[in-house]
């Protein structure tokens, strides 16, 4: 699925980088997962086939399994056949406008900041670390939500304070460190390492802080085999870093239209999406 359909008793409201937004006249949001791809805050010309239902599926999985630490968005999951199995029916939230996240590794963009200052988002950490390095605690690290074409931003928890608030920056950071830490341990005994990963929050009607979005998925985390995990580099992953790796090193310079995906990136990309979503299920895709 590429883009937004024709769903009856469905308006559609707004395209995001993977995801189509629909309302019905109650209010609750038909939330679609598309098998587009985005990288570097970019939305990718080329489809990773059942992305959508990968995500979708293994976010429910998730969201069963931490519900004792926070609710989340989901309704219902009787949605239309024509998009069956990749989207869910969800009660409306206010939505946070800060990205929520958890680091337990250190990698990526915090790997990249760690070297300059030896801190990450404010977060002093100790010396001597390397890239691929478990951190002594991990750390909340939150970012401003780009829209599509822009870039997201890596702030402060200070920062945080002012845009939210000082209580619900706290309790933001509280709730995520927490679902992290038990999400991390789940993964580790199916041979994963949940290297970092972010959440998205809104309250409810009621005032309700909510989980919403999509959870521990590969497109909004960093999967990492712990049989092979060795700090000091690159790490063999279940999430879309083989696609950034392949972009960087294609010559892309990031600030025109991205290109095409090969077929082998493609096919690589879905069998780890693939992967990670039956090793931390314990459930065949197919």
């Amino acid at each position: 699925m590429l883009s937004k359909v024709e769903i009856a008793g469905w308006e559609h409201i707004r395209s995001g980088k993977v995801r189509e937004l629909y309302k019905d006249k109650s209010g609750d949001l038909l939330i679609v997962a598309t098998d587009r791809i985005s990288a570097f805050d970019y939305v990718l010309p080329t489809l990773i086939p059942d992305k959508g239902k990968l995500l979708t599926q293994l976010s429910l999985f998730w969201f069963e399994y931490l519900s004792d630490l926070a609710p989340n968005h989901i309704k219902s999951l009787d949605v239309p056949n024509q998009v069956k199995d990749r989207a869910v029916i969800a009660y409306p939230l206010t939505m946070f406008p800060i990205e929520c996240v958890v680091r337990g590794y250190l990698a990526g963009s915090g790997w990249a900041e760690y070297q300059n200052d030896k801190s990450v988002c404010g977060n002093l950490l100790p010396d001597g670390l390397l890239d691929g390095s478990q951190l002594p605690n991990s750390i909340f690290t939150p970012a401003t939500k780009a829209e599509v074409g822009d870039h997201d931003e890596n702030i402060s928890f200070m920062r945080s304070v002012e845009i939210v608030g000082s209580e619900t920056a706290a309790e933001l950071r509280s709730l995520s460190i927490a679902i992290y830490e038990k999400a991390k341990d789940y993964a580790k005994s199916r041979g994963i390492l949940l290297a970092d990963t972010k959440f998205e929050f809104g309250t409810d009607i009621k005032g309700e802080i909510r989980v919403g979005d999509e959870v521990l998925t590969p497109d909004s985390s960093r999967f990492w085999n712990l049989s092979t995990w060795n700090p000091g580099g690159a790490q063999a992953s279940f999430d879309k870093q083989y696609v950034r790796d392949w972009l960087v090193n294609s010559g892309w310079d990031r600030k025109s239209p991205p290109p095409e995906l090969p077929d082998d990136v493609v096919e690589k990309t879905q069998a780890r999406y693939i992967e990670a979503y039956e090793l931390i299920t314990g459930r065949k895709f197919r």
